[in-house]
């Protein structure tokens, strides 16, 4: 069977109010589908993508003409089946994907944000998303699911909208950043404002800030991995020579592999979508709401079902204990597996058995208790 795949945008015509107190008129959100609503509206699946993912989950994605980002995860006949469920799947507010984000036209004076473009949370994300479930006449969500910023949106859900789902599946994820986070995100915020030609924000009609953005890709997909796979991938293996060049050119294959993320990002990704985004994970904590994660998650009918991997170490297995500690005060539904493996943060988008094998079962446990 061959995947349905259904292209809308989100039109908010009212003004939608962020967490800064600033407003947006004329708001956007541009969303995928995949498969179908069934008659009574219970197989719907709303998939949430990480800091640089987009709405092209599953498929082709059509700027790229690469794979989706979780295409290994989501179709027919896969863990996701797009047979049964109705896959849904969002660009953030503030992206750079069709969604209204710095590099979007203002409505009147049909010139870029830029800077002027008001700070965001993953929380407004989130309302935006619910807004869309609500124009889908979706009552209530089969699943939640999302890895990275992706799994924040997840947690986000279940802590503002819990009426609203039956079940949330945080994927390599944590209930706030950590300083070490915080501080990869700020070098690579610097990097971009370094960058002649970044104009504060102003470099639509001129030249973009590549060099900038590139140098923050390469310092944020060294966080992605692991030593341990980077040492198996690369080593300290050349590039194209069995001796050093004695100059600053690309003599290791790591060095190559790094600029190739650096200039293939810049290709699809806007520079000032990166500093609102990356800002918005900052900002996020539910531990600092009145009450602490306890309260956050208290009397919740959610069933949760965590994911960690064990080389994970930009948000490692403990910062997710730490929420399954405040559920189970709280007599949750709460699973947990912690997938061993050596590739690093990145494992949630890869072939990773173990995590396919178990998410599987889940999800089959919910469509048994949830008789959709």
């Amino acid at each position: 069977m061959k995947l349905k795949i259904e292209s809308e945008v989100l039109k908010f015509k009212k003004l939608v109010r962020l967490d800064s107190g600033k407003r947006i008129n004329s708001c956007e959100i541009a969303f995928k589908t995949y498969g179908n609503l069934n008659k009574n509206k219970t197989n719907a699946i709303l998939v949430c993508h990480a800091l640089s993912g987009d709405q092209y989950c599953a498929g082709m994605n059509p700027h790229t003409n690469k794979k989706g980002w979780w295409n290994v995860l989501i179709g027919p006949g896969k863990v996701i089946d797009t047979n049964i469920f109705f896959v849904i799947c969002s660009n953030v507010l503030g992206g750079c994907m069709g969604s209204t984000g710095p590099s979007s036209l203002k409505p009147k004076t049909k010139t870029r944000y830029g800077l002027q473009f008001p700070v965001i949370t993953i929380s407004d994300m989130v309302r935006l998303q619910e807004k869309l479930i609500t124009y889908l006449g979706i009552k209530k969500l089969f699943a939640v699911i999302g890895g990275s910023m992706g799994g924040m949106q997840v947690l986000e859900w279940a802590a503002k909208f819990n009426n609203k789902i039956n079940a949330a599946i945080p994927i390599a994820t944590s209930y706030r950043h950590s300083a070490q986070n915080i501080a990869f995100h700020e070098i690579g915020r610097q990097a971009i404002m370094a960058d002649p030609f970044w104009n504060r924000g102003n470099y639509y009609k001129k030249k973009i800030p590549k060099g900038g953005l590139s140098v923050a890709r390469m310092i944020a997909h060294i966080t992605y991995l692991s030593e341990t796979a980077l040492q198996r991938k690369f080593g300290r293996n050349l590039q194209n020579s069995d001796f050093f060049s004695f100059d600053f050119d690309t003599d290791f294959q790591i060095e190559s592999y790094l600029k190739h993320q650096g200039s293939s990002f810049v290709e699809r990704f806007d520079a000032n979508s990166y500093l609102y985004i990356t800002k918005a994970m900052d900002y996020f904590d539910l531990s600092a709401n009145k009450g602490g994660l306890a309260k956050v998650f208290k009397n919740t009918n959610v069933k949760f079902c965590f994911f960690t991997f064990t080389s994970d170490w930009l948000f490692p297995t403990s910062e997710t204990k730490t929420i399954i500690k405040s559920l189970n005060s709280s007599n949750s539904m709460v699973s947990f597996v912690e997938v061993k493996t050596d590739k690093g943060h990145d494992a949630f988008l890869l072939d990773e058995p173990e995590f396919h094998a178990t998410l599987k079962g889940f999800i089959e446990g919910q469509i048994t208790q949830q008789k959709i």
